[in-house]
């Protein structure tokens, strides 16, 4: 498919006033560029924002992209085009979409268009609009043993801990004041393991209202007897096999 521009629009007068790119508060440019950026990485990296180029322009707020043929972007433009109802759309792109129509439902006058080319009509997120999919809002409770480094603790008034998870991402971990004041080891920048209750989601496997149950304290350690003892039992249990290997191949149904 031949390449399309998209123009995605933010229409906000929560402020007071109209935003334009002339005046927009910082904090809604600064998140509305940053669902523009996730909404169009998609799940897979989709898009590579940062080659891509793109324009401000009035709309009241817009991002024009330049021409883009991503086959899996495009297929969820159609499908969120098409129909309000999100099955099928990357997990995402639907938490984005989401995001939106909660600001459209809470807000006055705000709105976000996707308009393209291709598209039979343009995608318009607002308070009459109702996106949503029944699989994209499946959290649970869990209880789990998170691993990563420690990358910051304390607070004032809601005392938590940053996780650095090792997929790069940051998990906010609330923490009772005492846990983290009676603690004992400087854990700051350490690799550690961590004991949370916290919601998650099966379909976009994200944690959120995270609570801190204790730090776990793992450590390997080698034990020369233990090795031994299972090194004579492996011995005996194989003594009676000519050819160890050979023997597995042909439980795995290898042929020479």
């Amino acid at each position: 498919m031949e390449a399309q521009e998209l123009l995605i629009a933010l229409h906000d007068e929560s402020a007071g006033y109209e935003i334009s790119p002339d005046r927009v508060p910082l904090s809604v440019l600064r998140s509305f560029a940053k669902d523009v950026d996730e909404f169009l990485r998609g799940d897979s990296n989709d898009i590579d924002t940062n080659t891509l180029d793109v324009s401000v322009e009035q709309g009241s707020l817009a991002i024009r992209t330049a021409p883009t043929a991503n086959p899996v972007l495009m297929n969820d433009l159609r499908k969120l085009a098409g129909d309000q109802e999100m099955d099928g759309v990357g997990p995402k792109r639907r938490a984005v979409i989401e995001r939106w129509q909660k600001s459209a439902r809470g807000g006055r006058r705000w709105r976000v268009s996707i308009a393209a080319d291709f598209l039979p009509v343009a995608i318009v997120i607002s308070a009459e609009s109702d996106f949503r999919a029944d699989d994209a809002d499946q959290w649970v409770r869990v209880e789990r043993y998170v691993r990563g480094e420690i990358e910051d603790m304390g607070g004032h008034a809601k005392p938590n801990a940053h996780i650095r998870l090792p997929d790069g991402k940051t998990l906010l971990v609330d923490a009772a004041r005492e846990m983290l004041r009676d603690e004992k080891v400087n854990r700051l920048y350490k690799p550690a393991m961590i004991r949370i209750v916290a919601e998650y989601n099966v379909m976009t496997r994200e944690y959120r209202g995270a609570r801190l149950l204790e730090f776990v304290e793992h450590e390997s350690q080698f034990n020369e007897k233990d090795l031994d003892r299972l090194t004579q039992r492996g011995a005996k249990a194989w003594r009676d096999v000519p050819d160890a290997g050979a023997w597995v191949d042909e439980l795995r149904g290898s042929k020479e």
